[in-house]
């Protein structure tokens, strides 16, 4: 069961009762990601999410770790395009030391210097690792070429020319204009009592800072290339398009779209591409939706001479797929995000996630039921009507690795177009 309460300061409280559990996960999902930060901050929003673990006007970073770990609990935080979230996972009788730490880093970090210094080493060790990680890379390249000079499409980890010289008070200043209670939702699920929760939530978060409600700059997608020779196995490879938001009403159909194409070995592309013709040892498709827009992407990873018989086959897949879909593989393809959705509310995590993100998109809970309605309700019209949608938008490219025989991106739009 699940129940909603809203304090004065517009914080909304959301639980899950699951009395079966003897754990929690407690998070704060705030509505502050990347792409609220200007150009020359870029990095901000994942760095301040470092920072609020190194200490509070109370907690040394060593002591906030201890509190949780102590009792066996788990905390972490992490960022996104549009959300930035604080969590931990502990016994539920131990869920007022989560309420603490939390609470306390949202109002109380100090910030301390050599703690931002030692973290920025830190991010900067990170942003290394991801640059040396093509698999990540690629998909990076890829956003930052469909949302071209767009807070969207810049990286979440920023730039270390940016984080190497950002200053404390760009952090804090960050933090103290775009967090608000308004655009924040505590979330719980498992063995917790509603009352008893908003009662210590209440008590605990009086004073969260009260940014800017400001809105934020609309994604436009516009599609293109972006490619890089290196001296690789495999050309790490993404082939995507302009999906949708989700608000929109085909966005059920296109993610049984997407399940069609590439989800698990019995897709469209794992058969064709892998098992009939053993071009790749992975490929998959997929869809990312934003509170404005949406990307539609395939991944595959290939060797260097595959990949002059990958593309051609991989857009013919796509070209061909509104024309022959068939009942059987939409019927497939419900199933699996029918069960995918239904197995998911046996996760404490996967239950406080999801009803944040529908209370911080829709400004509603959905029903589990109506959930699966919507995609038992997917026709093959609708399919047809969305995956068409989709191969008609300006196709973004990304690749990396041994790409001298990879085709020009006026090739590949011409094979789909």
């Amino acid at each position: 069961m699940r129940k909603i309460s809203k304090l004065d300061n517009g914080l909304r409280i959301v639980t899950h009762s699951m009395p079966a559990f003897e754990s929690v996960t407690f998070g704060v999902f705030n509505a502050v990601g990347c792409r609220d930060e200007h150009e020359e901050i870029n990095g901000t929003a994942h760095f301040l999410e470092h920072m609020a673990f190194k200490g509070t006007k109370t907690k040394s970073a060593l002591e906030i770790m201890e509190k949780v770990e102590s009792v066996g609990g788990y905390i972490n935080a992490y960022t996104s395009e549009e959300i930035t979230a604080y969590w931990v996972k502990m016994l539920s009788q131990d869920l007022h030391i989560g309420i603490d730490i939390i609470s306390d880093i949202l109002q109380n970090s100090t910030f301390e210097p050599k703690e931002l210094e030692r973290e920025r080493g830190v991010i900067l060790q990170e942003i290394g690792m991801y640059l040396d990680t093509p698999a990540h890379m690629v998909g990076d390249y890829w956003l930052k070429t469909a949302f071209p000079n767009q807070p969207i499409g810049r990286l979440i980890l920023g730039k270390k020319e940016i984080i190497k010289s950002i200053e404390r008070e760009k952090i804090v200043n960050f933090m103290q204009s775009n967090y608000h209670p308004s655009k924040m939702v505590v979330s719980a699920a498992g063995k917790i009592n509603h009352d008893e929760f908003v009662e210590q939530i209440a008590n605990s978060m009086q004073n969260l800072p009260k940014g800017n409600l400001e809105e934020r700059i609309k994604a436009e997608y516009k599609g293109g290339e972006y490619r890089e020779d290196k001296d690789l196995e495999q050309i790490h490879l993404i082939l995507g398009f302009e999906g949708l938001n989700y608000h929109d009403d085909d966005y059920d159909a296109l993610r049984v779209y997407s399940a069609i194409m590439g989800a698990g070995g019995s897709s469209r592309l794992f058969q064709e591409i892998r098992e009939k013709r053993g071009l790749v040892y992975s490929i998959y498709a997929d869809i990312d939706s934003f509170s404005d827009s949406g990307t539609f992407q395939v991944v595959a990873g290939t060797g260097k001479n595959e990949i002059k018989e990958l593309l051609p086959v991989l857009c013919d897949e796509l070209t061909n797929s509104p024309k022959n879909l068939n009942e059987k593989e939409i019927e497939k393809s419900k199933a699996q995000l029918k069960a995918s959705t239904l197995m998911g509310q046996e996760s404490t995590m996967n239950n406080a996630t999801s009803a944040a993100y529908q209370l911080l998109r829709f400004g509603k809970l959905i029903d589990i039921n109506d959930r699966i309605k919507r995609i038992e309700n997917v026709s093959k019209l609708s399919i047809e009507k969305i995956s068409k949608k989709i191969l008609s938008s300006n196709p973004t490219i990304s690749s990396i690795g041994p790409i001298k025989e990879l085709e020009s991106l006026d090739k590949i739009k011409s094979r789909i177009n």
